[in-house]
């Protein structure tokens, strides 16, 4: 059964409509937008409710649980997959195409090369707000070093606080993940958020088709570069 399992699974990666897969070495200086069938949606709340299912449910997504007995070759095979929602001049919420690796650098972990910029060409470019940085994670753990400062640095090249017609939307990264046992059939479950402006670690769950929040800790920059996190 495990040698049916890796040679269904070892093959190779599926093409994925609506993904940029980058090969070692390579970079964007922008990710197109928007992605081809979402949206464009006129809160936030319901572009995020629609993103995580697609965003779980591409090729190697999740791994599954880490107690599940093919887990290991499912992490293997994983990937992280990434984009950004952004605020257009339209009073809308789109999201950018989704970027991912072809090869991880580090078999401990999994990251996507996400370009600071968004190539949407109905819009000049600096008209458009960027909002979240949005990603998987192949099972539910906390968000990264590398996470947390990869948003710093966007908040740093773009707003702190994005200005919409409803009101002011702080910056900040999301993680979905799934706790379903099946990875071709993977269940929205939550995401993780980080705010850099007000420094909350968020976990959010899908509750009747809203998202019921917690705060989960705080983030201290304690030096450049430097952060300690208070968990509640």
């Amino acid at each position: 059964m495990i040698v049916a399992v890796l040679g269904l699974d070892c093959s190779p990666p599926k093409v994925s409509p609506g993904v940029l897969h980058l090969g070692p070495g390579e970079t964007l200086s922008s990710v197109p937008g928007p992605m081809p069938g979402f949206g464009p949606f006129s809160n936030f709340s319901d572009a995020l409710l629609a993103a995580c299912p697609l965003i779980l449910g591409k090729p190697h997504a999740m791994a599954g649980r880490p107690t599940d007995e093919n887990f290991r070759l499912r992490w293997k095979l994983s990937q992280e997959y990434c984009a950004w929602l952004y605020y257009t001049p339209d009073d809308n919420y789109e999201m950018s195409m989704l970027v991912a690796a072809t090869m991880q650098p580090d078999p401990t972990l999994r990251t996507c090369d996400l370009p600071s910029a968004v190539d949407d060409r109905r819009y000049a470019p600096e008209k458009l707000g960027y909002v979240f940085v949005l990603h998987n994670h192949p099972y539910e753990n906390a968000l990264s070093k590398s996470d947390i400062r990869f948003i710093v640095s966007m908040a740093a090249e773009h707003e702190v606080v994005v200005k919409t017609r409803s009101g002011a939307i702080p910056i900040s990264i999301i993680a979905f993940y799934s706790h379903s046992a099946d990875p071709e059939r993977p269940t929205c479950d939550g995401f993780f958020q980080y705010v850099p402006g007000t420094g909350e670690l968020m976990k959010w769950t899908p509750d009747q088709g809203h998202w019921s929040p917690e705060q989960i800790g705080t983030i201290t920059w304690t030096a450049p570069g430097i952060y300690r996190i208070d968990y509640k």
